[in-house]
């Protein structure tokens, strides 16, 4: 091999283990330095920002005491009215509905709808929320407010425990009463 053959081996040699050796080498920088030099040899003026985690979605508020004793009071549908009753086995009527539901709450009432009507506190009309007991002209009739302009309730006999409409319905017009009866 010549002699220009074999100076140009190491020259190429050498470049080869600088080069390997410069990318083995430990690289001390500074906060923002790589994303700077990184910018500068592609020519970006400035370097995009790091994306940011995105933030951690927050888990659902619990439901109030209200809004369980609806969902409660709704397993009901389809359990046949029967005066005095409070049990899906043995049926229900509309303050045996109200009384049952709570029950499984651990908030005692009165299976009476007149009783039912001094019971909580007084909410109107625009402020009521689920799990409101709804009382009804003569104060012969309750049911329980479940949110959208509905009720659940134990109409009368040979009917079965069902959801109706406030505004659709005839009870809308006989509505006397909303009492909170759950803590806030």
């Amino acid at each position: 091999m010549s002699t220009r053959s074999r100076s140009f081996l190491s020259a190429f040699a050498l470049a080869a283990t600088v080069f390997a050796c410069a990318a083995a080498a430990p690289v001390v920088s500074f906060p923002g330095e790589p994303e700077r030099a990184a910018a500068a040899r592609l020519g970006h003026p400035k370097p995009h920002p790091r994306p940011q985690p995105s933030a951690r979605p927050r888990p659902a508020p619990e439901p109030t005491v209200g809004e369980r004793a609806a969902k409660i009071a709704l397993e009901a549908v389809g359990v046949p009215y029967r005066w005095g009753g409070e049990s899906p086995g043995s049926g229900f009527d509309c303050s045996g509905l109200v009384r049952w539901t709570y029950l499984r709450l651990g908030i005692e009432l009165p299976h009476s709808s007149y009783a039912l009507y001094s019971t909580g506190k007084s909410v109107s009309r625009a402020h009521m929320k689920p799990g409101d007991v709804l009382v009804f002209s003569g104060l012969g009739h309750v049911g329980l407010f479940v949110g959208r302009g509905r009720m659940v309730h134990a109409p009368q006999s040979g009917r079965l425990v069902e959801v109706v409409r406030l505004g659709g319905s005839h009870y809308g017009g006989r509505l006397v009463a909303a009492r909170r009866v759950a803590p806030d």
